[in-house]
């Protein structure tokens, strides 16, 4: 699951990042010595400072690394693949846990609709691992960003819920088996 783990990197530009998991805006200055700790979908969590920091994956040249690039299964036709949408909710990451979301059980439901005009608008209802967890609306905003880049998705709405609570119950067994849990 994970590209890379705990590698050694000097930071070559000014990044932003967010502070996990309060989600508060740090800045990593170019020179920074940091340490790659996640490298999952198109995010990177470092540690800068003692501190986890997301790094976006259009900041990915500022840690020397080159960004994620989609390959969609367009058909050609007007609709959209719904294998594309899981790809891209497979390549969202918990900052903090390296398993997707969608192992992690926190997609409850996702459904594309077919509006007027031949528009398409999926629909994903999700929860947190934490309901109290600053990332929160990274995630809820890394998911519409990313469905937005699905050939033929005109709309994406992500409805954030808790309940029913997330629980390890929901993990998938692929993640449990990653996390050791099995």
């Amino acid at each position: 699951m994970s590209r890379i783990q705990f590698e050694n990197i000097v930071t070559k530009r000014l990044c932003t990042g967010l502070r996990v998991p309060s989600g508060e805006t740090v800045e990593v200055p170019k020179g920074s010595m940091v340490q790659i700790t996640q490298a999952l979908g198109s995010s990177y969590t470092i540690n800068y400072k003692g501190n986890l920091i997301r790094v976006d994956g259009q900041d990915a040249d500022a840690l020397g690394k080159e960004a994620l690039h989609y390959t969609f299964h367009c058909d050609g036709g007007a609709d959209v693949n719904e294998d594309d949408v899981w790809q891209v909710l497979r390549s969202v990451y918990d900052p903090e846990i390296p398993v997707n979301i969608v192992d992690l059980g926190l997609v409850y439901g996702c459904e594309v609709r077919h509006l007027e005009d031949g528009l398409h608008r999926v629909d994903v209802t999700m929860t947190l691992t934490a309901p109290a967890c600053g990332m929160g609306p990274v995630l809820v905003g890394e998911v519409e960003k990313k469905l937005l880049s699905v050939p033929h998705v005109d709309e994406a709405k992500v409805q954030l819920t808790f309940d029913p609570p997330w629980d390890r119950s929901k993990l998938s067994d692929a993640a449990k088996l990653h996390l050791g849990l099995i």
